[in-house]
């Protein structure tokens, strides 16, 4: 996980058709507020996929993140298509696994610019799913009048947060720095140790280890008198190479700062 630039102004969907749901969901939990907070009635199916889902937010979410999900840093291209992910959930909650889905969810954020990631299917339907995780579930904000600022999510935000203040990596695994419990949540919700995970960044790992052993040949070979005047283009394109492992763009970025900061420290 990286820290991810949210650009300031929404797709045009979003503040238009975006607005009038958001506006016809608050009227309705208005409508019986009572109702809505029992789990008497629900918002299950009153999203509209078609807006937070349009192409224009998905295309727009896509650049934000490198073509990257917004959790585990996979390319949407090696995994699969992906999908718009409420990090607030629109329908329900869950403070814990098994705990039965709390209502209503974050319903009036369905639509919310600053509520959306793009994520990979593994991410969003195999372990966040529901899950939000608050430090005290007393201060949840159940309704469009009641403020989440109060609200201390166990879950990191990477539009919010630096990433690697909280999480780093022991070779493929990522782990919690200082053993912070908002990191460790982190890592357990979004599943970012799973199997298929860490073999896919201990390939990614394999090149970066070898990258770094080819520029040391090619810096010792560069010291002697008998180097070919060649040499020097193509250690440049060596580090040309690996600079690109850990720019923000690449594939597994986080995990490569952290081994390239391992190697040169």
């Amino acid at each position: 996980m990286i820290r991810i630039i949210r650009p300031p102004s929404p797709p045009a969907i979003l503040l238009r058709r975006g607005r009038q749901a958001t506006e016809a969901l608050q009227e309705a939990f208005d409508a019986a507020p009572d109702k809505y907070l029992s789990g008497e009635l629900t918002f299950g199916e009153d999203f509209d996929a078609r807006i937070y889902g349009a192409p224009s937010v998905k295309d727009a979410l896509r650049a934000m993140q490198h073509r990257k999900c917004a959790f585990c840093e996979s390319s949407f291209g090696h995994v699969a298509y992906g999908d718009v992910e409420h990090f607030r959930p629109k329908s329900g909650y869950n403070q814990r696994v098994e705990e039965p889905l709390g209502r209503p969810g974050y319903y009036w954020l369905a639509y919310d610019w600053d509520n959306l990631f793009f994520s990979c299917q593994l991410c969003t339907q195999r372990f966040k799913q529901n899950l939000f995780p608050l430090e005290n579930p007393q201060q949840r904000a159940r309704s469009h009048h009641e403020d989440i600022l109060l609200e201390k999510p166990l879950l990191l935000n990477p539009a919010i947060h630096e990433p690697a203040d909280f999480l780093s990596f022991h070779r493929e695994t990522v782990y919690p720095i200082n053993k912070n419990p908002l990191a460790q949540t982190t890592i357990e919700i979004l599943g970012l140790n799973r199997d298929e995970l860490i073999e896919r960044r201990r390939l990614h790992l394999r090149s970066i280890y070898w990258l770094a052993e080819l520029r040391q040949i090619y810096a010792e070979r560069m010291a002697t008198a008998a180097a070919p005047p060649n040499l020097q283009a193509q250690f440049e394109q060596l580090n040309r190479d690996w600079e690109s492992l850990t720019h923000e763009t690449a594939e597994f970025s986080a995990m490569a700062r952290a081994a390239c900061a391992g190697l040169f420290s």
